[in-house]
């Protein structure tokens, strides 16, 4: 095999595409491997965008009154709710809070609702068992602070309860 057969073997190769050759002819032995191409670099994915954290204001105390001075415009902090005389029903295991015994039934409870003890609150998954928190006091369902379906951790607080 000459120069100018090789050649053309080469042209014809890289036409077809073919990445892989091997020619064996009586005690000639041509073997050829083209570098596959290297893929094309995707583009930066523009949906997210790195933005830096913009520090916010923070409002001048009087040292003298011990008052916040809010700048003008801003609107008024809500006063914190008053938590005196409010049980509050914690989680006592590591799940998945569920407020109804199967997707589409109505919630064991609703806000408003009177409670007994020992009444079912909710269902936490954990290990694919499902647990019934109960109430431990008697009184009346003030607020739920968590949503179905959201993961829930040892302790975390679950419903506010204004006992009887």
């Amino acid at each position: 095999m000459n120069q100018k057969e090789l050649k053309e073997l080469i042209e014809f190769l890289i036409e077809k595409d073919i990445a892989e050759f091997e020619l064996e002819r009586g005690d000639v032995k041509v073997k050829i491997k083209r570098a596959a191409e290297p893929p094309p670099m995707a583009a930066p994915d523009t949906r997210y965008l790195v933005v830096p954290p913009v520090p916010l204001p923070v409002p001048a105390t009087s040292s003298a009154t011990g008052r916040v001075d809010l700048p003008a415009g801003a609107p008024a902090p809500e006063p914190p709710e008053p938590e005196s005389g409010l049980h509050i029903v914690r989680s006592p295991i590591v799940g998945t809070f569920y407020e109804s015994p199967s997707p589409g039934s109505p919630p064991f409870v609703k806000v408003g609702d009177p409670l007994e003890v020992g009444q079912v609150l909710c269902i936490v998954e954990a290990m694919k068992l499902m647990n019934e928190i109960e109430c431990d006091v008697a009184g009346e369902l003030v607020k739920k602070l968590i949503a179905n379906g959201q993961p829930i951790e040892y302790g975390q607080e679950l419903f506010v309860v204004r006992p009887q």
